[in-house]
């Protein structure tokens, strides 16, 4: 097929039923983007001799030199199939973990996916990982096998080994797929229970649950890969071949007499042809009859291949002949085999024939979107779909139909943006001129040369008269002028020309877009809803059937821009669109100013903003970035905001000291950032620090074995707990601790006393409050607006259902004496009021906790009331950064066991009688005002002194004491400051006293490597702290799979140092996974005998702990406690070397 015109795409892209928006998605290496090339090849964009050499859609010059994508393209392909003709929106994606969210921005747009597995390596990380995603975002997906040329060449299968290996690789993706399947089953099932045993009265002892039902009653045979259903395609895209079933099966039906419908059926399966009775019967494998796939199609590709291989002419002829090709001289006598080969398949089995059929048969248009899908991307956050607001839920038929009438609102997602250089774009490109415009210049030229020459003789003419008056020289320097002077039109010319080195450095950014509903024009007028927007609370404040053109009242996180440029993406090129109708990918400029990284942008301020994109990877490596000469700090500022941009992961920050921090998903993604900050978005020279490694703190209880294993007698362990703590924390004056932990401490001024305990939680419980941190600051914000008196929305059902579901998991995991009634007694998370912390109010004389959303519990006054907060706060700062090296804590409850204000009340009480008799009148009126418990202004301590001054001026005092507001607003004077302040060094105490631990972050490593560089793999990983978790062989091929778990401060270098050792046979994937406690204590020194014989009295070998400790430390400027040697000698042995 030619490359096709502009016109007949945008035909095309009218018809919605014939489009179809898909994206390729795998494992890193698997084939991707060279797939993408063969289907690129299909429609003359690029040679089919190219094809998997030029990586079309991979633009970027470091994905050239890597070999791996980067970022998600997308190109627009016409397929033409049974007269009817179909518009292909194709999106190649990464499959580097990194770059996972790449892979998510893709996603969202389309309907359909192709995975594609490798034929050798099989099921992979990535494969898991992608088909995970295209699950959630429910879009249907087809599988091609690639790379089945490996089977043949590398690892010399016979056709039946192959069939076999092929038929397990499809059965490990339909596990992936009924795994999912099974738990969205069981979770609708678990939902339907809880609703009816709240309907229902029935009681508990009655009901037997059966996990088997409803998974037997959903039918889920469409879900599953299998070649009789028509989306399975093998294929070697290097090769130019792929095939679906259904090719042979129309080959085969002619040939043997057999009808196609059968062939379908049983081509691929144990099913074997009866020669003599022209039967296809079910196999035996006993007798040894080869399956029909085995001995119709594979035996074919495998002779095809021996016979290129060997190079056995005459048999090539016979194939080439009875298959009907024509096969070029450039080909046939081409010395590679592998170009005759590709020449041969590619004409026999043409793989984007088989692929792109496929796609247009077994994949949804956009008009078949599900009714489920449309709802899950309407509902943000916890609100479901039927909570939404009227308006909003009757744009649900719109993405229905996903017309492109006038009269339908437009609804557009964009779900990234990406810089391209603006010169690329297609309005400054220099067009090619018109025979007018050539002729024009050449007169031009022409004239110029004319008078270039009239002004050369007219100087020679006036030298006799030795330079001529004033008034010659003038005119002649003057013509000279004149003559140089060009043209208006060559003056217009070298305007543009002056203008172009700066559109050169100039990045232009473009929204990666489609259309849900409606048709987007040029020039078009929409709302850009922010991920905060709600409807819900908006559309009252706007007039009804409001447009983005009106002029309307401010509201939050809802903004009006204006469509300035629509582009069809063609890979690298941009063609230039006026109008795009729904249903279509496209490219939108000029949303540089209104959208980050991703939103949703529609006609009608009813339209909800779409649900946030699901991330796989997490980023977690940071680095801290500053400019070579500091006065190009703006400079680098402006590039980290366009970089921030650029990428769906990335994330740019300034830290509270100061430092530009860049946070990437790992070391690929990183080198990447610090790439285009350098030559695209900042320009200017970047120095980066090491890798920021991200610790927790936590405690742990105390050790039953020393270090050299040997068992801690009762004694023993209070002497190692006391000594190892002793030294490093001399705990101050005023504060007592007891044996059990308990530290006491007052406020600076003596007025109140505080009890904390600090205590580990255990493991299971803080990767339960990890998971469930959304919902926490949910009930966070719920309680905060609750306690403030602010007008809330009511919380929805299945809200409060969540909520209900961690208390009862909480109860569940905190059991035993110590934690009695603990979960009733939270009052808050931390840090963030949403971390994995706990704090415990365990004193008498007032209730307070999270759970308030519940119960609904009006805020009681009382002393303790005001002060709260301050006590909060006091913890949120302990936990935001621990005593180690000020990092945050992690899995640590802190119960505050005293809360004493005695003194506090005594000494306002005191106060009191003066001030009510030196404000009489004002008096009255608080009394009047609200009852009020007595001694609640802590003010009034600290500055009583400076009323009984300035009792002159009563005018203060009214504003002091007007009823109860002011004792709320008095909270906040310098007595709930020290009440803060001694909150957050009691917990800091309360921790010093417990065995402390770093958590490191940790990374999931899987490996795939041959059995000769298994013992350099484990070297490696041994000498960077890993542990191996699991290490098993693929099943019909050479590789071990090992998997292992890698502390995240040991990975930089890993993944080089590895492929070096093993020389590139093996590469590994890392993914972060959770926070793991370093079990060395930083503070342990040796104090029992064994321990001393074993490491001496100085125990210098290095801690891992005090390491990574220590590094923090120097790295935030704190004090770090080690021996600086001033004046090294160099020791000399006596001996002679021998």
């Amino acid at each position: 097929m030619v490359l096709t015109s502009l016109s007949k795409m945008t035909g095309l892209q009218e018809k919605t039923a014939c489009i179809r928006n898909i994206c390729i998605l795998a494992h890193v290496d698997h084939g991707k983007t060279t797939l993408a090339d063969c289907l690129i090849s299909s429609n003359g964009i690029i040679s089919s001799r190219l094809a998997g050499k030029l990586r079309y859609l991979d633009s970027r010059e470091d994905e050239q030199i890597r070999g791996i994508t980067m970022k998600s393209s997308a190109i627009t392909l016409l397929f033409g199939k049974d007269d009817q003709e179909y518009l292909i929106n194709l999106i190649d994606s990464p499959g580097h973990v990194d770059f996972s969210s790449e892979v998510s921005t893709a996603v969202r747009l389309c309907d359909g996916c192709i995975v594609v597995v490798d034929a050798v390596e099989g099921v992979c990380p990535q494969t898991h990982a992608v088909l995970r995603q295209a699950w959630l975002e429910n879009i249907r997906p087809v599988l091609v096998i690639n790379k089945i040329d490996r089977l043949i060449m590398e690892l010399k299968f016979t056709p039946q080994e192959a069939y076999s290996h092929l038929k397990n690789i499809l059965e490990q993706v339909n596990a992936i797929t009924a795994t999912l399947f099974t738990s969205k089953v069981l979770e609708e099932r678990a939902e339907k229970d809880q609703e009816t045993q709240l309907t229902s009265d029935s009681a508990p002892g009655d009901q037997v649950y059966d996990w088997s039902a409803g998974l037997e009653s959903t039918d889920d045979s469409h879900l599953y890969f299998s070649p009789d259903q028509g989306n399975v395609v093998f294929a070697s895209a290097i090769d130019g071949w792929g095939f679906g079933i259904e090719h042979f099966a129309n080959l085969y039906s002619q040939k043997i007499g057999i009808k196609k419908s059968v062939l379908l059926k049983t081509l691929w399966g144990d099913y074997y042809l009866n020669t003599k009775a022209k039967k296809i019967m079910k196999s035996d494998q006993s007798k040894g009859k080869k399956p029909l796939f085995v001995q119709l199609v594979l035996d074919n590709i495998w002779s095809l291949y021996e016979a290129v291989m060997k190079k056995d002419k005459e048999k090539i002829d016979k194939i080439v002949s009875s298959l009907g090709l024509k096969i070029g001289a450039r080909e046939s006598r081409h010395t590679d085999p592998k170009v005759q080969l590709s020449a041969i398949c590619s004409q026999w089995l043409p793989i984007s024939q088989a692929v792109l059929s496929m796609v247009c048969k077994n994949l949804p248009s956009p008009l078949d979107i599900t009714v489920e899908r449309v709802e899950k991307l309407m509902s943000v956050g916890t609100k479901a779909f039927d909570s939404l607001p009227q308006e909003t839920q009757d744009l649900k038929d719109a993405f229905m139909k996903c017309s492109s009438e006038e009269t339908a609102p437009v609804i557009v997602f964009v779900s990234k943006m990406f810089a391209v250089d603006a010169k690329t774009l297609p309005q400054n490109k220099p067009r090619p001129l018109s025979h007018e415009e050539i002729a024009h210049r050449r007169e031009l030229v022409r004239q110029r040369h004319a008078e270039k020459l009239a002004a050369t003789q007219r100087p020679e003419l006036a030298q006799p008269g030795d330079g001529g008056s004033l008034l010659d020289q003038t005119i002649k320097t003057g013509g000279m002028k004149e003559d140089d002077q060009p043209p208006v039109n060559q003056m217009e010319t070298l305007t543009v020309a002056t203008a172009k080195p700066e559109a050169e450095n100039k990045e232009a950014f473009v929204a990666f877009a489609r259309v849900f509903s409606g048709v987007v024009k040029k020039g078009q007028k929409l709302f850009v809803l922010g991920p905060k927007y709600d409807p819900a609370e908006s559309l009252h404040k706007l007039p009804l059937g409001c447009s983005a053109a009106d002029d309307l009242p401010p509201v939050p996180h809802l903004a009006c821009c204006t469509l300035e440029d629509l582009y069809l993406l063609m890979g690298r090129e941009l063609e230039q669109l006026e109008e795009v109708p729904s249903g279509n990918v496209l490219g939108i400029g000029g949303l540089q100013e209104f959208v980050l990284k991703s939103a949703t942008l529609s006609s009608s301020p009813a339209c909800p903003p779409f649900t946030p994109l699901n991330f796989e990877a997490m980023p977690i490596v940071r680095v801290a970035v500053e400019p070579k000469h500091p006065s190009e700090m703006p400079q680098l500022v402006r590039g980290m905001k366009l970089l921030n941009q650029a990428d769906p992961c990335v994330q740019v920050l300034i830290q509270e000291t100061g430092e530009h921090v860049l946070i990437t998903a790992g070391e690929v993604h990183l080198q990447r950032c610090l790439d285009d900050l350098k030559e695209r978005f900042a320009r200017v020279e970047i120095s980066v620090s090491k890798p920021i490694i991200p610790f927790r703190e936590t405690i742990t209880r105390p050790p039953k074995v020393d270090m050299v294993n040997e068992e801690i007698g009762k004694q023993q362990k209070v002497a190692v707990i006391h000594q190892s703590k002793e030294e490093q924390n001399k705990i101050p004056e005023g504060v007592q601790v007891d044996a059990d932990g308990l530290v006491t401490m007052s406020t600076a001024n003596k007025y109140a006393t505080l009890s904390v305990r600090a205590m580990p939680l255990p493991e299971e419980l803080t990767q339960l409050l990890e998971e469930n941190c959304d919902l926490i600051r949910t009930m966070e914000q719920f309680t905060s607006s609750l306690n403030e008196g602010k007008k809330t929305l009511e919380m929805n059902q299945k809200t409060l259902d969540q909520i209900r579901g961690l208390k009862q998991k909480l109860e569940q995991k905190l059991q035993g004496r110590k934690w009695r009634n603990a979960v009733d007694c939270i009052w808050s998370f931390g840090p963030r009021k949403c971390g994995p912390n706990i704090l415990l109010n365990r004193f008498e004389g007032y209730e307070r906790s999270v759970w308030q959303c519940l119960d609904k519990g009006v805020k009681e006054a009382s002393l303790y009331r005001d002060f709260d907060n301050s006590i909060v706060s006091g913890f949120q700062l302990a936990t935001l950064s621990g005593p180690m090296c000020e990092e945050p804590l992690m899995g640590v409850c802190f119960s505050v066991e005293k809360w004493d204000m005695s003194r506090f009340v005594e000494q306002t009480s005191a106060n009191r009688p003066d001030l009510e008799g030196k404000a009489a009148g004002e008096t009255l009126v608080t009394e009047g005002a609200a009852p009020v418990s007595p001694g609640r202004d802590p003010k009034l301590t600290s500055e009583s002194k400076e009323i009984q001054e300035s009792s002159q001026q009563p005018s203060r005092l009214p504003s002091k004491r007007k009823g109860g507001e002011a004792l709320l607003a008095d909270c906040y004077g310098p007595f709930s400051g020290q009440l803060m302040a001694t909150m957050k060094e009691a917990c800091r105490y309360a921790m010093q006293v417990k065995p402390q631990r770093l958590m490191a972050a940790m990374y999931t490593c899987e490996i795939m490597a041959t059995a000769e560089v298994l013992g350099r793999v484990y070297a490696v990983l041994s000498k960077r702290e890993g542990r191996v978790l699991q290490e098993e062989m693929k099943e019909g091929t050479d590789m071990f799979i090992i998997k292992a778990v890698l502390p995240v401060a040991e990975s930089f270098g890993f993944a080089d140092e590895i492929r070096k050792r093993t020389s590139g046979l093996a590469s590994p994937q890392l993914v972060f996974s959770h926070w793991e406690v370093v079990s060395d204590d930083p503070f342990w020194v040796p104090t029992t005998e064994e321990e001393y014989l074993h490491f001496g009295e100085k125990a210098d070998s290095e801690n891992q702990a005090r390491k990574y400790m220590n590094a923090v430390r120097k790295r935030k400027g704190l004090y770090v406690d080690e021996k600086i040697v001033e004046h090294a000698e160099k020791q000399r042995t006596l001996g002679r070397n021998k």
